[in-house]
């Protein structure tokens, strides 16, 4: 949630892969779900079984908790064949608490008191484009999971899944070889599986709800520093100027990145998106 530049250009990957926001009719799903296999329909428990294990393994911030277990299980280890367990348990829980200290202060975008400022901002902007069909749920929960969907919305040009940051305006943000992002010395790469992450469990949800297929498209705003670029997509998200939100939105149709929803399809995803991804307070 609440977590550099080549060239000018809208987006520096193409968008043949990109998800494209719309909703398909429930009876071509359905035809493509009698169509796929010849066994028996899957039972509802095994459907959340295997969706929780996905959603799971999926998870950006799984890598970070391996890494952590295996820093502190090597540790332990060693010290306790040196010493003995109750030494080794002590620096395996030290080491643990180090590498997250050290983690925190190379990764944090901003301080942690700040946080809700952007979001508040982003909010605002988007209140202004209720008129043209954009409707905003804020700081959604994603069930079972501690992320927060800072800005979920739908409207003409499709449904995004939006994160609002505020990064430090001295560090320039830039972007390498078209998939690596960079604020100053600071990699964004875990920024962006979280976004994408966020962006695909929302869907999920929201399609499962809706019995149809519904796409989100992931999306970074940042206040701060100047963006070099109107939009860049890096690693199928979306980055860009929070000030160019409006003409985000309004142009994603020209882009390629989306079509049109009616009207009401835009209402349905709202209504459903606000009973799968709860208020966060």
């Amino acid at each position: 949630m609440t977590r550099p530049g080549a060239g000018n250009s809208e987006s520096s990957a193409p968008h043949d892969k990109k998800p494209q926001a719309h909703v398909e009719p429930a009876d071509s799903a359905a035809k493509a779900s009698a169509q796929g296999g010849g066994g028996a329909p899957e039972g509802r428990g095994g459907r959340f079984r295997r969706a929780s294990l996905s959603a799971i393994s999926a998870n950006p911030r799984l890598p970070i908790w391996e890494r952590r277990i295996a820093i502190a299980l090597v540790a332990g280890i060693a010290v306790t064949f040196i010493f003995d367990w109750r030494i080794g348990l002590t620096v395996a829980v030290v080491a643990a608490i180090i590498d997250t200290i050290h983690r925190s202060q190379t990764t944090a975008a901003m301080p942690p008191a700040r946080r809700g400022a952007p979001q508040r901002k982003t909010e605002r902007k988007l209140e202004k484009l209720t008129g043209a069909g954009y409707l905003t749920l804020n700081e959604r929960a994603i069930p079972g999971s501690e992320a927060i969907i800072d800005h979920l919305v739908a409207g003409p040009t499709g449904v995004y899944a939006i994160d609002s940051e505020r990064w430090d305006k001295r560090l320039p943000v830039r972007v390498l070889g078209g998939k690596q992002l960079f604020h100053g010395p600071f990699s964004r790469k875990d920024r962006l599986a979280e976004a994408r992450w966020e962006a695909a469990r929302a869907a999920e949800l929201i399609g499962d709800a809706l019995g149809q297929q519904v796409d989100v498209r992931p999306s970074i705003a940042i206040y701060g520093p100047k963006i070099p670029w109107a939009v860049m997509t890096v690693r199928d998200v979306d980055i860009f100027s929070a000030d160019h939100l409006r003409k985000y939105l309004r142009r994603s149709i020209k882009a390629g990145r989306g079509r049109h929803l009616s009207a009401a399809d835009a209402e349905r995803i709202h209504a459903v998106a606000a009973r799968v991804l709860p208020e966060r307070f």
